[in-house]
């Protein structure tokens, strides 16, 4: 192949195009023609049609796969390799477009000249590439826009923006490719995003507002020239008016301030020509806040109307450029003499010379088609449709190391999804997300959070990505049900499980026939609490076994009907303190055994009432009263013969001790509870109690603690 010829200058006079990709000769390849478009918010895209007197630029071997000696230029050396196009006249650069080629096709060849096209886009081009899925938290949206473009490479973007995005707590890239993200995230904040083609590295401008536009040069309507004058002009210019929504109803909802209609209205401006009441009303506005949502729907209403009022022209003017200002002078109609706000542009352009002789004799031109609105209006780009979630997902719930339940005040908490390759699956995995429970009232209703490594369903409020709920749970390979199915599969089951323990509480129903069952198993405490009666009825069998003390307290009165048999067995002492009278009443015989003895006193007076026979028995003594007579039998019969009376124990009734209260709910809905106050007061012995009785008969101090402890006085 021969070697290429030196680079040649522009020409001194004429109109001239050049093209220079990677580090290959200038004077490789020649512009044959050119369509370039850019607009605001959209990749500028370039298609040039070019000529090069060597046939196999892009093949790196001959036909039949050997390599040859002075191989072309390959397609590595072409592909993603930075490409400029120039636009000259009379060998003053008038405008160059900067980008990196996409795409290189090869075309026919002819005598001299083989055709090629290549395609040109800018860097921001690659992330049209990428597709993903993934979290940010807590990030700014310009801080996650940064993120995505340093990840391509693209250092180099100028954020101008006059209003501050708050931080987003929970913003999800699903299923999209970057590019599509970012613009979709620009557009929601009412972002638009444009080029400055002009530089080496076509930087990328993020802004809110055109504030900061380049003002072109004046530019001259001349309708008359067609196209064909070599002067820079304007020479077609017409006005367009679009009817289109004149206001903006956007209503949210928080469920931090339930009650609040979150709901704004934006009106437009100058109404004149249209209707007011085609109203633009849309939920949810993806907002939580007033602040946000102002501008929200500000910058919804500017988008819907961006091509309300637009200008379109055609001129021979190579510096116009998407995001420039362009004051218009000598129109005919005089209120079109004004600055306009250029947001779309198609540059074409012809040098046919290229080809050679193969190019005929047409001259080199070139022309521009254009769109702009008035300069005093803001151009927002139209909101992007978000990615729609399919339906509910999986999720396994997180937190920190070393704990098994983490929330927050709201009963929130974070997950992770199965997609997010990102996860350090920790408190950091994703946002707070609400859990959906049985019954949600005013501190009432039912509670139960979802675990750490548990597995739940989420679901998304209107499909939104960004709006999570956890709507169910279900069991997976390692955490299983809590009997073994289908064995058990008529048991219906609350089962809980001790934190950072062993044990938990249970409450089972079991269903099967001749079985049937409920299952009540407190791990430790067991509180109940009736505000009014209680009834129960047990049709068969009672069994009540209570392994250390049952303590009772019955305010009122105790009413016991026993129809059958009673049998008390107690293996201590049993005290009874009665606070009016005692009343028995035996049908046939009341029979009582002491090992020891027998101790009644009475305050006032005994009486004995035997309708047949009454008999003391002592010591071989006895006195029986009976119809006959009274009978009185001793081997001495002693009367005021001196002497003391026998003296008993005395009784020593030790009080009850009260129950403990019952641990409450805190009052507060906080989740704390008032544990059980439970008495510490030990039941006295009764052979403590026979001491003291003792000592207090013979004299002996007893003080008082010791007294109290016993329960009774001596």
């Amino acid at each position: 192949m021969p070697e290429a010829p030196a680079s040649p200058r522009p020409p001194s006079v004429g109109l001239q195009f050049t093209v220079r990709i990677g580090d290959l000769p200038a004077d490789l390849l020649a512009v044959v023609g050119f369509e370039f478009s850019e607009a605001l918010s959209c990749l500028f895209r370039g298609k040039l049609a070019l000529a090069s007197p060597d046939p196999a630029l892009g093949q790196a071997s001959g036909s039949d796969g050997e390599q040859v000696s002075n191989p072309s230029p390959s397609l590595d050396q072409i592909l993603e390799q930075p490409v400029e196009l120039a636009i000259w006249q009379d060998g003053q650069l008038l405008r160059r477009f900067s980008g990196v080629v996409s795409e290189f096709a090869r075309g026919d060849s002819g005598h001299r000249r083989t055709c090629y096209e290549v395609v040109v886009e800018p860097p921001l081009w690659r992330l049209g590439l990428m597709h993903n899925s993934r979290i940010f938290q807590t990030q700014t949206p310009d801080a996650i826009l940064k993120t995505l473009l340093e990840e391509r490479g693209i250092v180099d973007t100028v954020f101008d923006l006059k209003r501050s995005a708050p931080e987003r707590e929970y913003c999800v890239q699903h299923r999209e490719s970057d590019l599509a993200f970012l613009q979709r995230l620009a557009a929601e904040e009412g972002w638009h995003y444009r080029f400055d083609l002009d530089a080496d590295n076509p930087p990328l401008v993020i802004s809110d507002h055109h504030g900061d536009a380049v003002t072109l040069p004046q530019a001259t309507c001349n309708a008359t020239a067609g196209g064909s004058t070599r002067q820079p002009a304007v020479f077609q210019f017409s006005y367009r008016e679009r009817v289109r929504a004149a206001s903006v109803v956007m209503k949210d909802y928080t469920f931090r301030n339930p009650a609040y209609a979150l709901m704004h209205e934006s009106n437009a401006a100058g109404m004149d020509h249209q209707r007011e009441d085609y109203q633009h009303y849309d939920y949810p506005g993806r907002f939580k806040n007033d602040a946000r949502g102002r501008a929200f729907t500000q910058a919804k209403l500017e988008a819907l109307r961006n091509d309300a009022s637009v200008a379109s022209g055609r001129s021979n003017r190579p510096d116009f450029a998407a995001g420039a200002r362009l004051p218009l002078s000598s129109h005919t109609q005089d209120d079109l003499n004004r600055d306009w706000l250029i947001t779309r542009v198609v540059h074409t352009g012809k040098q046919p010379q290229a080809l050679e002789e193969a190019g005929g004799s047409e001259p080199t031109t070139y022309h521009n088609a254009f769109e702009a609105i008035p300069a005093d209006r803001n151009w927002r780009p139209q909101g992007l449709d978000r990615p729609l979630m399919d339906g509910p997902q999986i999720a396994l719930v997180t937190g920190p190391a070393g704990e098994e339940i983490h929330c927050d005040e709201h009963g929130r908490v974070k997950v992770r999804f199965p997609w997010d390759r990102y996860s350090q699956n920790d408190e950091h995995s994703s946002a707070w997300l609400r859990v959906s429970q049985g019954w949600a009232g005013g501190q009432y209703g039912f509670m139960a959070l979802p675990r750490i490594g548990h597995e739940v369903i989420v679901s998304f409020l209107d499909g939104d990505p960004d709006q999570p709920i956890i709507t169910g749970r279900t069991y997976h390979a390692t955490n299983t049900p809590p009997y073994a199915l289908p064995e058990h599969k008529t048991r219906t089951v609350l089962k809980t499980q001790t934190h950072k323990g062993e044990g938990s509480n249970e409450l089972r129903f079991e269903d099967e026939a001749n079985q049937e069952q409920i299952y009540l198993h407190a791990q430790k405490d067991l509180d109940l609490l009736t505000e009014n009666d209680r009834t129960e009825v047990v049709k068969h069998d009672s069994h009540l076994t209570v392994e250390n003390e049952r303590i009772s307290h019955i305010q009122a009165d105790d009413h016991l009907t026993v129809d059958g048999e009673q049998r008390v067995s107690i293996g201590a002492d049993s005290s009874q303190t009665i606070g009016g009278s005692y009343h028995q009443k035996t049908a046939q015989a009341t029979l009582s055994e002491a090992g020891t003895e027998v101790h009644h006193k009475a305050g006032a007076k005994v009486v004995l009432d035997a309708g047949a026979e009454l008999t003391i028995v002592a010591g071989g003594s006895f006195l029986k009263l009976d119809p006959s007579g009274v009978t009185l039998s001793g081997p001495t019969l002693k009367i005021n013969s001196g002497g003391a009376p026998g003296s008993g124990s005395g009784q020593g009734v030790s009080g009850p001790v009260l129950p403990s209260t019952l641990g409450e709910a805190s009052p507060t809905g906080d989740g704390a509870e008032n544990l059980p106050e439970v008495s510490q007061r030990p039941m006295a012995r009764a052979d403590q109690i026979r001491a003291l009785k003792n000592a207090a008969n013979q004299g002996k101090g007893v003080c008082q603690i010791c007294t109290g402890q016993a329960g009774g006085s001596a």
